[in-house]
């Protein structure tokens, strides 16, 4: 009895360990939005603000664009979300459900694609989307997150589908269901896990990106997110106050996303199997 209470003991506090080093982060982050300049340089530092304010939001929304770059990010992550669980989900039932020659080469060939750091990809990518008239659009941008979001999606969503028995989509066949009905109404629905975890892993690729969206955008009115805290840092100093101000509510609609697809991610195959 008490090698089990020391063991849920130790979990416990592991647990609260591992959530303290990943919270503290954010709450640091929170904290300094809230204090003056003078407590945010003071020599000692303190989590809790001596006095808290809200001069740094106001300082955000009143001397930039701010609502507008987060329109954008939020346009830009919502579409390549959508899009490229949409492509994803169709190509990884083709790969887990369909025989066709070269299925396994064009899978490796996929993965190749996320052995190559983005960094190297920039310059062609650049030349295509200023071929194509592009640049300073939410479409080069979208296409730019799907070409990198893609390979994991797909390869993700393939291993939902091979373990989902193929026995389901018979006998939503048999019901009267077409291919494309059983995959809609049935396969997708099981799978709800994995298109959760893709749809996380989409959005805050997208909503995260910097390095693109400096090369695509020079014009202001389109700046992202990112870009806009980037204008916080000036050559010689740094206005952290509403950088921090500005990380947080950055941070906020990556956890909302969250909170909004975490069912799925918690929903087990059987319980998805019996839906409708």
């Amino acid at each position: 009895m008490g090698r089990k209470i020391a063991r849920y003991l130790f979990v416990y506090f592991s647990a609260l360990a591992v959530m303290f080093v990943s919270v503290f982060p954010f709450l640091w982050m929170l904290s300094t939005s809230l204090k003056r300049n003078r407590d945010i340089f003071s020599l000692t530092p303190k989590i809790i603000p001596p006095v808290a304010t809200i001069e740094h939001y106001a300082t955000v929304f009143s001397q930039s664009n701010f609502p507008r770059y987060f329109m954008n990010s939020a346009i830009i992550a919502v579409a390549t979300t959508f899009l490229g669980i949409g492509v994803a989900a169709l190509a990884a039932y083709a790969f887990s459900r369909f025989r066709f020659a070269g299925k396994k080469m064009l899978l490796v060939m996929i993965l190749a694609v996320q052995m190559f750091p983005a960094v190297v990809l920039i310059i062609p990518l650049f030349i295509v989307m200023r071929r194509l008239d592009l640049l300073n659009t939410y479409q080069g941008l979208v296409i730019t997150y799907i070409t990198f979001t893609l390979p994991f999606g797909v390869w993700m969503l393939k291993g939902f589908f091979d373990a989902i028995p193929n026995e389901l989509e018979q006998a939503a066949m048999i019901d009267g269901c077409g291919r494309m009905g059983a995959f809609l109404r049935v396969v997708l629905p099981v799978a709800g896990p994995g298109l959760a975890a893709t749809s996380i892993y989409s959005f805050i690729a997208a909503w995260n990106d910097f390095m693109f969206a400096i090369t695509f955008i020079n014009k202001e009115e389109m700046s992202t997110l990112p870009m806009a805290l980037q204008s916080f840092f000036g050559q010689f100093t740094v206005e952290w106050g509403p950088v921090m101000a500005a990380s947080v509510i950055f941070t906020i609609p990556v956890l909302g996303f969250f909170l909004v697809v975490q069912k799925q991610l918690t929903t087990g195959m059987v319980k998805g199997a019996v839906k409708g």
